[in-house]
């Protein structure tokens, strides 16, 4: 009673089909493959900004130290 065959799975799908159409569970696979790409762009660009941040203050620092302070 506790697992489901593929014939419920198979049963379920066809319902959501049919609520939902073909063309509106498209755009819903679509949408959610461009908010996820977005997600790794976004987390992309945070860790070059850490890293240009981290290289800007190796950058000062080298500087300081050659100038005797």
């Amino acid at each position: 009673m506790g697992s489901f065959s593929i014939w419920h799975w198979l049963i379920v799908l066809v319902i959501v089909m049919l609520v939902f159409g073909t063309k509106k569970i498209g755009n819903m696979g679509s949408d959610l493959g461009k908010a996820v790409k977005g997600f790794k762009d976004g987390v992309k660009g945070e860790e070059e900004k850490a890293a240009a941040d981290k290289q800007t203050i190796d950058v000062a620092a080298k500087e300081k130290d050659k100038s005797g302070n």
